[in-house]
């Protein structure tokens, strides 16, 4: 019999491959990171991508349905145009595709002027009408005539990057006085407790909208862009503090803390040497997972009027227009940005979860057995 060499030796390999050859066995976090990177990626460049600019209209083709993409003989693409006409009874202006129609679709086209990351001038699409101007709907229009696919594309930088705004402020908050609170213990301890509770207590929705009623109407898009990302963060850092402060209590009296301290390391040294890098991997699994309730918070405040406001573009603003029922029972796909944020919440805790038993690859093994039947725990035997 021969013995098979072993191609690498055990505890050789460094914590991020340990970590990656875990997460690549959790398929749904493949499908979620599947799903987030190029939505991620369309977002940055969201010019680029959108047929057009988020405040193009064509007031006379309110509430146009979705036109079907098609390919010619030729390789090319075009879409039909629209025949419109009125309902005698209640004068509702009605559309039906007009196939006499053809409207040239072209990828890499030029069309409305922008500047990609603000810093590039460009008028460069990749994909939309080849004669500028023509009626170009692929997800339909909204009540002001404006591309959806278009402003469904620039909502999706603004909602994604408070997420990511908002989870890194709270990060901060989280590790600070959760740190605080875990490695001095004591008064300390009890005092920061007490403020977490009373936080975790209030409802957490009508507290977003009382936070949010109380700014200034007179504020701009950005700068209410960052105050929503403030509030979502004042109210986001108490679940982190917590396990923070539990993982500080149970390592401090660990023999490395105990080491350091009879070296004369410093208590900062301590806690951002030692501490903290033992536990970073639960600390990138936690961020993950909040990041879908600060995604939720922002469409919820903006969905209610009390978050981002027009000439904003996010997916909560978008889905305000779709308050009314009799304007969705009409219109449904003005319902896509909530399509949209339902896809990326799921693909967000997919791939979460599979940082999570990636980071605890103990803890994801007993939450493995828990999920298989009770006789395959026992050596397979029925």
């Amino acid at each position: 019999m021969f013995l098979r060499r072993p191609t690498k030796e055990v505890g050789t390999l460094p914590q991020w491959r340990l970590m990656w050859r875990q997460f690549r066995r959790h398929r749904l976090a493949l499908a979620g990171m599947a799903i987030l990177v190029p939505v991620y990626f369309v977002a940055i460049f969201a010019e680029f991508f959108a047929p057009m600019s988020s405040a193009t209209a064509n007031t006379s083709m309110t509430y146009a349905p979705p036109q079907v993409l098609r390919f010619s003989g030729d390789l090319g693409l075009y879409v039909h145009g629209y025949r419109t006409e009125r309902d005698p009874k209640t004068y509702e202006q009605r559309y039906t595709e007009d196939p006499g129609q053809r409207i040239d679709v072209g990828l890499f086209v030029h069309g409305d002027e922008y500047e990609l990351l603000g810093l590039i001038p460009s008028d460069l699409h990749l994909i939309g009408p080849v004669t500028k101007g023509d009626p170009v709907f692929l997800l339909g229009s909204d009540q002001n005539g404006r591309d959806l696919l278009s402003r469904l594309i620039h909502g999706a930088r603004v909602s994604l990057s408070i997420g990511l705004v908002g989870v890194a402020a709270s990060f901060l908050l989280g590790m600070l006085i959760g740190g605080i609170s875990g490695y001095f213990g004591g008064g300390v301890d009890n005092a920061v407790q007490r403020v977490i509770e009373f936080l975790i207590a209030i409802p957490t929705l009508p507290l977003w909208m009382a936070l949010s009623a109380a700014l200034p109407t007179d504020w701009g898009p950005l700068t209410r862009y960052f105050a929503i990302t403030v509030i979502l963060s004042l109210i986001g850092w108490t679940g982190l503090a917590r396990d923070v402060r539990g993982r500080f209590l149970s390592l401090r009296e660990e023999d490395f803390v105990m080491a350091a301290r009879l070296d004369g390391v410093g208590r900062l040294s301590i806690i951002f040497r030692h501490m903290i890098p033992s536990f970073a991997s639960h600390i990138i699994a936690s961020l993950s997972l909040a990041i879908p309730s600060m995604i939720l918070g922002e469409t919820s405040l903006s969905f209610l009027g009390l978050g981002l406001q027009a000439p904003a573009v996010s997916w909560g603003v978008l889905l305000e227009g779709a308050q009314n029922v009799r304007v969705v029972a009409n219109a449904p796909w003005l319902l896509a940005p909530g399509v949209a944020v339902v896809v990326v919440v799921v693909a967000m805790n997919f791939f979460g979860d599979g940082l999570r038993d990636a980071a605890d690859p103990y803890g994801a093994a007993s939450r493995a057995r828990r999920r298989k039947p009770f006789w395959r725990n026992r050596g397979g035997r029925q």
